[in-house]
């Protein structure tokens, strides 16, 4: 993050994480949670790079989600055992954008199964206050549950290992889509260190395990680049059609960081960073590491100038006969850097077909 691109909005960024450490209730966050979205807008406009937009974006909704767990904690009689709220998927990588819903679990200390199951009864009013919560600040409640007021993800450390270590050892469907969300995990508040006995104890599970790492690698590459032969781009709905910025673009670069990440027991969990440890661990030329993290970086970029003009009835879907010919070319590219991330996996596994 460059400093002349932060300076102009630094102001605004301390004002609004001010605001938002002294808010004294969800009214008043969710005014924050506004705020914040248009600071985000705003450092977009002055052409500040996606890295800084989406982890300015990503640290002041972090304030937000800490300031509503104090808020809450004053009305629920939390136990003695010690906790941490994890964020998921994007917030877990720092990389949220405008269109966001809420993926979060909750890990806490017990020491038997059924210590387990009492502490849970007390934590799960809280975590479900605090969805509800989120919810009225603009994160909408996840479509899949994948949330700590969920039963089944909030769970004490033990529990989270186990589910783990069955994922990693079953690699079945269900278990390769919660791999994509919960391997994401970021502590955001609490006992960090339950998280990060989580994460070393998940390194050892993942690294060098080429079962795993191959079922994922296969899952990841059932999506490809939306890149024709006769024509730059392919488009749901023809020559005027769209495509899926997300689905089809920066999941792909997020997909195959997180698996050579995993493979290596890298405990980084954003995906420039991903890459860039891949980079210096020898694993992927220099080169090629910071190739791909531009392309990621355009393509959020992109992505999120869709977010800031439209109205979010179609977050990631964008029109390539709408752009003008640079963008375009810098689309273009960007997906041929994601092609390439996926030839690197496929030629990695062995799986060219």
């Amino acid at each position: 993050m460059a400093d002349s691109e932060i300076l102009p909005h630094s102001g605004a960024i301390a004002a609004c994480a001010a605001r938002t450490a002294a808010a004294p209730d969800v009214a008043a966050l969710a005014s924050c949670a506004a705020e914040a979205r248009q600071v985000a807008i705003a450092l977009h406009r002055e052409a500040a790079g996606a890295a800084l937009v989406t982890g300015v974006l990503s640290r002041l909704n972090d304030t937000i989600l800490v300031r509503i767990l104090a808020v809450l904690e004053r009305r629920f009689r939390l136990p003695a055992a010690r906790w941490c709220w994890l964020g998921l998927g994007s917030e877990g990588r720092l990389e949220q954008t405008l269109a966001t819903d809420q993926d979060n679990g909750l890990v806490f200390s017990a020491c038997d199964d059924g210590e387990a199951r009492d502490l849970r009864e007390l934590f799960l009013p809280f975590a479900r206050a605090a969805n509800e919560a989120l919810a009225e600040c603009g994160f909408p409640l996840c479509d899949g549950e994948v949330m700590a007021g969920n039963p089944r993800w909030c769970l004490s450390q033990s529990e989270w290992l186990e589910s783990f270590a069955t994922w990693v050892r079953t690699p079945e469907p269900e278990a390769l889509l919660n791999a994509s969300i919960f391997f994401d995990f970021r502590p955001l508040a609490g006992a960090g260190e339950l998280a990060t006995g989580l994460r070393s104890a998940l390194a050892e599970l993942t690294r060098g395990n080429e079962i795993f790492l191959r079922m994922m690698t296969a899952n990841a590459l059932a999506a490809s680049p939306p890149l024709g032969r006769l024509r730059d781009f392919v488009t749901d709905g023809g020559s005027g059609g769209t495509i899926d910025l997300k689905k089809y673009g920066s999941r792909l670069f997020v997909d195959a960081a997180r698996i050579m990440a995993l493979g290596a027991g890298a405990v980084e969990t954003s995906t420039a960073a991903r890459l860039q440890r891949m980079a210096a661990d020898g694993i992927m030329p220099v080169s090629d590491a910071e190739a791909a993290v531009h392309a990621f970086h355009a393509l959020q970029g992109i992505r999120f100038a869709v977010q800031a003009a439209g109205d979010g009835t179609a977050a990631n879907q964008l029109a390539p006969q709408d752009m003008n010919e640079f963008d375009r070319r810098v689309l273009l590219e960007a997906l041929r850097q994601a092609r390439a991330l996926q030839q690197r996996l496929k030629t990695r596994f062995q799986m060219d077909t």
